[in-house]
């Protein structure tokens, strides 16, 4: 039991990882032995994350490498690169996402939507289909792709970033039962609102931040940190069997979702 949570000798894949979740993702998953590609699309941000995190395990098991993941050519790039560097693939953290507009969905542009659906989407779709031979040859892995609670509810403000996060819990489900035989699991991360960069204009305001902390639970709202368990356990022989999922991290504020 006591190699439950044991990745040594698992090659990771993460996207979106030179800050907030992703960072706070990879580092965990280093320090329970799993050796990383990490990925986004500014080189130095991950170089400088990459160093971070080598030195806070004390050796180089993250390597960085600059990919675009609305862009398949670069994808392709990306998971090539990563067989190179630390080998077949077991387990992939899709976690790159955009959101270029806030607002009205009837104010959003033909381009602003596409590019939505798009990246957080067919991105997803793709680099699935490109890492799963590994998986299968391997005799299984796990995916992760990270949604958010914004699928579980209308919103005035962020209407197309949520569509797109209901669609990656279809995408996932489906590839769930297709992959299910091949012993590859595959899992959505949703999470409510995490003190990051990206989800910025949801929390950097007094009266906004009370308002949804008076709906937790929890009493307070989520940390890059609180999604460290989730993923080591989701990369890990400890989830076994579970496949499937829309695993909600949100302090209680999305009960029975």
């Amino acid at each position: 039991m006591s190699n439950l949570f044991d990745l040594s000798g698992k090659t990771c894949l993460l996207t979106g990882a030179s800050k907030g979740i992703g960072k706070s993702m990879a580092l965990a998953l280093a320090q329970h032995g799993g050796k990383l590609v990490i990925s986004s699309r500014k080189i130095d941000a991950l170089k400088q994350t990459a160093e971070e995190i080598n030195s806070i395990i004390g050796e180089e098991k993250v390597f960085p490498v600059a990919a675009n993941a609305g862009r398949k050519e670069e994808l392709e790039y990306l998971v090539n690169e990563t067989r190179r560097i630390a080998g077949k693939i077991d387990v992939l953290v899709s976690n790159a996402g955009v959101n270029p507009h806030y607002g009205p969905m009837s104010d959003i542009s033909d381009e602003a939507f596409d590019k939505t659906m798009a990246t957080n989407v067919k991105s997803n779709h793709w680099l699935c289909k490109m890492v799963a031979p590994d998986m299968e040859e391997r005799g299984g892995g796990s995916i992760m792709i990270t949604s958010s609670v914004g699928a579980f509810e209308s919103s005035l403000h962020l209407g197309t970033y949520g569509i797109s996060k209901l669609a990656v819990i279809g995408l996932v489900r489906n590839l769930a039962a297709e992959y299910g035989p091949k012993n590859i699991r595959v899992n959505a991360i949703c999470p409510a609102i995490i003190k990051t960069d990206f989800a910025k204009a949801l929390w950097d305001d007094d009266t906004k931040a009370k308002e949804a902390i008076a709906k937790i639970p929890l009493g307070r709202l989520g940390e890059p940190e609180d999604l460290q368990g989730l993923a080591v356990f989701l990369a890990s022989s400890a989830s076994s069997y579970i496949t499937g999922q829309a695993m909600t991290i949100c302090g209680g504020g999305y009960m029975w979702r």
